[in-house]
């Protein structure tokens, strides 16, 4: 390592809690996410474009590979476009659903109730394609090869679901299979990868949700201590 180039400075908490304090913490961010919930009814009521921008300064303070940040967020609002997205992504779920899908896969989204018709993608505010860079580096401008691309954007999205559930808004992570047309409906370049298309807003006064997507598996399934 090249000791001259690495330069440090104090690392200042914070949070300096006391055990209770942190306790009391994480139970009620616990209550609070726990309440997330994904919504396919939205409303077209507006939402302001300075919470969105808040939310996405949110996900970009997340780790990633040698601090390259390789993701990069394309909130569309303009509705001819929103049309554009839902015409190719149903067309894409469509041949997913009659042909691609293994009917293992059709039998475990059958008590969701998805279907190939995405009105939701024209009917709330605002969509945001996320993209992973397979070049650039911790600056603007720079092109280098990133590192860990799909794991630093996976992290970089959970906080920006958590930040807009903290704004008070729904989502819906919505992935057709391929989304290869995003890149040219968002003019990104083929050197990025469409990792996930993320409807925002609020939702319908007659929302539901599927009582299967109550069912989360409890600590003892998903955590092992040794």
């Amino acid at each position: 390592m090249n000791v001259s180039s690495y330069k440090t400075k104090p690392f200042m908490p914070c949070h300096q809690l006391t055990e209770d304090e942190s306790l009391t913490r994480a139970k009620a961010f616990y209550d609070d996410i726990s309440k997330r919930r994904t919504i396919r009814d939205f409303s077209f009521e507006p939402v302001s474009r300075q919470v969105i921008e808040h939310c996405l300064m949110a996900a970009g303070s997340a780790p990633s590979g040698a601090n390259h940040q390789p993701w990069h967020f394309v909130v569309i609002e303009n509705p001819e476009i929103k049309r554009e997205i839902r015409l190719a992504a149903e067309a894409e779920e469509r041949s997913f659903y009659a042909e691609k899908a293994p009917q293992e896969w059709l039998e475990a989204l059958a008590p969701l109730g998805t279907d190939d018709q995405k009105p939701f993608l024209e009917i709330a505010p605002y969509l945001i394609a996320i993209f992973g860079q397979k070049r650039g580096g911790p600056n603007e401008g720079h092109d280098r090869k990133n590192y860990y691309v799909t794991e630093s954007v996976g992290i970089a999205t959970g906080i920006l679901l958590t930040a807009l559930h903290q704004a008070g808004l729904v989502t819906l992570t919505h992935t057709p299979s391929p989304m290869t047309f995003l890149n040219e409906i968002c003019q990104r370049p083929d050197s990025e990868k469409s990792f996930l298309l993320l409807v925002v807003g609020h939702p319908a006064q007659d929302a539901v949700i599927p009582i299967a997507a109550l069912n989360k598996k409890p600590l003892s399934a998903i955590s092992t201590w040794l």
